[in-house]
């Protein structure tokens, strides 16, 4: 299956998930909006129910309209008589459960003579327990001059109780849509580090059958008895040999190296180094194609000597492939406060910022469409970062696409 086809497919399903969970929040606003109309209607009916019954017991006629909601918890009844408390318990609590309000409620009585609530109890349809409350920050109106209040305080929860089934079905719904998305992000994963992988192998056989072709050619001229009558020739051709094996052993290193670092299994040899003599004899081979400038009075540095030269020869082997024409290469070295810093430097052809963080992942190479003109693993600036780190140095990258980069190790030295 194409890269394509994946990321479509991967869009479609993003896109399912949403839906499925828009919809779903649809569905449970929709049904909790009902419940609430639901029970404002059986409450508006349940307290008029009551209202007519206090009419008729205290003689006078009951209004057109005598419940009025003041708040989604409040409603007011008008009762155009004074109400006693006991049979107003038993009208609320009756009529209630006849319209099916399984609630806890408050109710409170107005006294106009006073001018506040004078009776303020808590009462439930689920149980016989009463509980006197306040009823002091009740709203009050100037309509009436004989009501009484009732209030919801639990409705919410009495609303959630309700769709408890909707809540549920929400849940597993967003469970197995977690559970889907995280299945698809694991095998997008596999599938990255299956193609990763797959690069790696194609990257490493290329690499490394360079070399073995090489030590091959020499064994085959080493091995004519021709040979022994030319010792100047002989001796070139034992020096590719052991130039090639020492490059083999060193990518092998360098591979074996990375998969301890990734299991905390690396072993650092340290030793007090200094840092100008080595940088020096890396640079030999490359005679005088890079230039080193060290202003450094202090050269001297703890590191593992085969991970630092390593560390360095990889940052000058990417100078090296990574630029244009003639390279352009630098090393540098300074002290900086208490530290030694080591700096390399190339007008090549840089790296995008959306490239400069993901070049020190493992087997990570920039893309160039399907061409690849640069030769290496993917492995060489990831090794820099797990060597720096296992030394606890800081690594560090300036770089503008089309004008070069640098890189800067920082490297704590030991004060005398």
């Amino acid at each position: 299956m194409s890269r394509r086809t994946i990321q479509l497919l991967t869009v479609f399903s993003a896109l399912l998930i949403i839906g499925v969970v828009i919809t779903q929040i649809f569905w449970v606003k929709q049904a909790l909006d009902l419940r609430h109309r639901q029970f404002n209607q059986n409450a508006h009916v349940a307290l008029q129910d009551v209202a007519g019954k206090l009419a008729k017991v205290n003689g006078v006629m009951q209004t057109t309209n005598p419940v009025e909601q003041l708040s989604p918890e409040y409603f007011l009844v008008n009762t155009n008589a004074t109400t006693q408390p006991d049979l107003l318990e038993h009208f609320i609590k009756d009529s209630f459960q006849k319209h099916n309000l399984i609630a806890d409620f408050e109710v409170g009585i107005y006294d106009c003579t006073t001018n506040r609530m004078r009776y303020g109890m808590s009462l439930s349809t689920k149980n016989n327990d009463k509980i006197p409350t306040k009823t002091s920050n009740w709203i009050k109106t100037d309509k009436y001059p004989y009501y009484f209040g009732v209030r919801f305080p639990e409705q919410e929860a009495y609303f959630a109780g309700s769709i408890n089934g909707a809540i549920w079905s929400s849940i597993l719904v967003l469970v197995a849509v977690s559970f889907f998305a995280y299945a698809l992000f694991v095998i997008l994963r596999q599938k990255q580090l299956s193609e990763v992988q797959r690069d790696f192998v194609n990257n490493m056989t290329h690499e490394l059958q360079t070399p073995i072709s090489t030590i091959r050619i020499a064994a085959d001229v080493l091995n004519s008895e021709t040979i022994v009558s030319q010792p100047t020739r002989h001796k070139r051709y034992v020096s590719i040999v052991q130039e090639e094996i020492l490059r083999l052993q060193g990518q092998v290193e360098m591979v074996l190296s990375m998969a301890k670092a990734e299991r905390n299994a690396l072993t650092l040899n340290k030793e007090i180094l200094n840092a100008e003599n080595v940088i020096q004899s890396i640079l030999l081979p490359f005679e005088d194609r890079i230039r080193f400038d060290s202003k450094a009075e202090n050269n001297f540095v703890e590191a593992d000597p085969f991970h630092f030269r390593c560390m360095i020869t990889n940052l000058i082997d990417n100078a090296l492939k990574y630029s244009n024409g003639d390279p352009d290469v630098k090393i540098e070295a300074y002290n900086q406060e208490k530290s030694l810093v080591i700096a390399v430097c190339d007008q090549g052809i840089g790296i995008a910022p959306e490239y400069q963080k993901k070049i020190f992942n493992q087997f990570f190479r920039i893309p160039y469409g399907d061409v690849h003109n640069v030769k290496g693993f993917g492995i060489g600036l990831s090794y820099v970062k797990q060597i720096a780190r296992a030394h606890h140095w800081h690594l560090d990258l300036e770089s503008t696409l089309g004008k070069g980069s640098t890189f800067r190790i920082t490297i704590p030295q030991k004060q005398a």
